[in-house]
């Protein structure tokens, strides 16, 4: 018996028989004060006409939450990234904020413009990766492992000083150019069991339910995000790797050439919305 097929045929009458459903016509303000940018134009080249941010595609609550510094769980990640920011490490007795004093002002908009060329390794680099490289080179400490200890929230401590800026990719940097090509080939190309594509839901198929979930453009710009379903923060390599592991396919380590393109390509998709991280997702 082919399963593969079946699981295709299957996946395929699920999209075709689900309601769309349009994303909601409302607006994301923060706290009552600042107002996000969750629709933009798209960029040139860009494949759909208007990019949208998962915020629109969620449920009433789970935007509520979102709105709501207080209620937003993944401020809590964000708690424990400052106390980490401030927190001395490694031989150099050095912090964070011993080099970046204040992030509130020496990270502002950093979070809208990475990934970014990285001259010294001749490879696009995500602020996981710099945050990697300032412990190593600056603090004496070592590099955080893959999601451990505190990469993810300071990661998202970081980003989050860019709360509302726009998201900008300077392809014009390096190679980053052949690394956005490498992106979009990943993007399309089918892989695992379900022969599906990172395109296959969050291009040919937003707007749409499969599984109970509603399936967005798969905008990255909230990442670190916080996911109810897991009930912790989530990075985007995580994610990534989690999507390719439900076409059942072998997913690539965190951080390989073939997902940094992947992010380089994926947030220059989302160009033109606001940071939101953190995110609220379901």
């Amino acid at each position: 018996m082919n399963y593969s097929r079946i699981a295709i045929i299957a996946l395929g009458a699920a999209m075709t028989a689900s309601l769309v459903a349009a994303p909601v016509d409302e607006k994301l303000v923060i706290d009552g004060e600042l107002e996000m940018t969750t629709r933009a134009p798209s960029s040139d080249g860009h494949p759909l006409p208007e990019v949208i941010s998962g915020w629109h595609y969620r449920t009433e609550s789970t935007r509520a939450l979102e709105a709501d510094t207080f209620e937003n769980p993944g401020m809590l990640g964000i708690e424990q990234g400052e106390e980490i920011w401030n927190t001395v490490e490694g031989s150099e007795g050095k912090s964070c904020a011993s080099c970046h004093q204040d992030a509130a002002d020496s990270m502002a908009g950093l979070g809208a413009i990475y990934p970014k060329w990285h001259e010294a390794s001749g490879k696009p680099i995500n602020i996981e990766l710099q945050i990697n490289a300032c412990r190593v080179n600056n603090m004496g400490a070592e590099a955080y492992k893959f999601d451990k200890s505190g990469q993810k929230p300071l990661t998202a401590y970081i980003k989050h000083q860019s709360l509302g800026e726009p998201v900008k990719v300077n392809l014009e940097e390096g190679d980053m150019q052949a690394w956005w090509e490498r992106g979009k080939e990943m993007y399309y190309k089918r892989t695992g069991q379900l022969n599906l594509s990172c395109a296959s839901c969050h291009e040919k198929n937003n707007g749409k339910y499969i599984r109970a979930d509603h399936l967005s453009q798969g905008n990255v710009n909230g990442f670190p995000t916080y996911r109810l379903k897991q009930g912790n923060l989530i990075s985007l390599h995580n994610r990534f790797r989690g999507c390719i592991r439900d076409t059942r396919a072998e997913y690539p380590a965190a951080f390989s050439d073939d997902l940094m393109a992947l992010e380089v390509y994926t947030t220059w998709r989302g160009q033109g919305l606001s940071v939101e991280t953190p995110a609220v997702r379901q």
